[in-house]
């Protein structure tokens, strides 16, 4: 099967060689011209075959809708368009409307996975209308993990955002859980080797898991994440979580806490946000801020280092 990419940083650049792995035609585009295999959006519509389907991976919001606006004049009736960032789901449901008034196909993809896709696959969760998302198996099959898991039709436009967005809200939950529990271990006398505490338990209990492997592979590289300081932004997935949650009357504690936590790190430099520091580095290769650099200038708000970026930036 023949694709565009647009956007080929982090996520993207593996996704694209992923999907080449596994035998189908990518036409990559970026704005970093070193990354792309074409010089402009419009020459990725002409190396394709119709009916055409371009992937989106850019930054969510304005960056998206620059690119789906330009997608929308260039490709033609029966063509499909996925967005694979992390995109509001009401963006999709908007997407979805624009582009169908020119007869042209709409899939949001949540993308998990991180800079280890590449290697292990990506889990997605997939929201459009059956016929363009059959359309696209052949390509979803490629970047999804070995065996039976890791993609899902979770439902119409708008669902595929929307399940990784509160997979992304569990998460930012289980790393605090850790982080508190790796704090309060490194604050008493009687324990002295926290790492290795950390290293038992991912065998035969019942909270192992990748990101306390994770954990455990931040710990091998800073016993006390002593290089590390307390500040860990957030993804604006976080916040649309828990404002989901108060719009359905969901009552949702250790996520709203969780994310009133990655507040605190902008206050004072916080133990447990070196962890969460920590694991983000580990898993999707984000930048950390280190022991001995002031304060960042701007807090993560809406439109700032706080909105969403890659799709597994939590």
């Amino acid at each position: 099967m023949q694709i565009g990419l647009v956007g080929l940083g982090k996520m993207g650049g593996n996704m694209r060689e992923r999907i080449r792995a596994a035998g189908h035609t990518v036409v990559g585009y970026d704005t970093n011209p070193d990354l792309s295999d074409v010089g402009h959006l419009s020459d990725v519509v002409d190396r394709l075959d119709g009916p055409r389907a371009v992937w989106v991976m850019v930054p969510a919001g304005a960056v998206t809708q620059h690119v789906i606006d330009q997608l929308g004049s260039l490709l033609k009736p029966g063509d499909t368009v996925v967005d694979g960032g992390n995109s509001h789901w009401r963006d999709d449901e908007k997407h979805a409307k624009e582009l169908g008034a020119r007869g042209i196909g709409f899939v949001d993809a949540g993308v998990s996975g991180g800079v280890w896709g590449l290697e292990h696959g990506y889990a997605l969760m997939v929201g459009g209308e059956e016929e363009h998302v059959q359309r696209l198996k052949p390509i979803f099959d490629a970047l999804k993990p070995d065996g039976p898991y890791g993609y899902v039709h979770a439902g119409r436009v708008g669902a595929g955002h929307f399940a990784k967005m509160v997979h992304n809200g569990i998460e930012y939950a289980m790393m605090q859980a850790y982080a508190e529990g790796w704090e309060l271990l490194e604050k008493v006398d009687s324990v002295d080797n926290v790492r290795e505490v950390f290293r038992s338990w991912q065998n035969g209990t019942v909270i192992r898991s990748w990101l306390l492997d994770l954990a455990v592979d931040a710990l091998d590289d800073d016993a006390h994440l002593e290089k590390l300081r307390g500040y860990a932004d957030d993804s604006g997935e976080g916040r649309w979580t828990v404002e989901a949650a108060i719009d359905n009357a969901v009552p949702l504690p250790a996520i709203t806490a969780s994310l009133f936590a990655r507040f605190s790190s902008r206050q004072e430099d916080s133990p447990q946000m070196k962890m969460v520091a920590a694991l983000r580095n580990q898993f999707g290769g984000h930048a950390v801020t280190s022991a001995d650099r002031p304060d960042p200038a701007t807090p993560g708000s809406p439109g700032s280092p706080g909105s969403p970026g890659s799709p597994d930036e939590v």
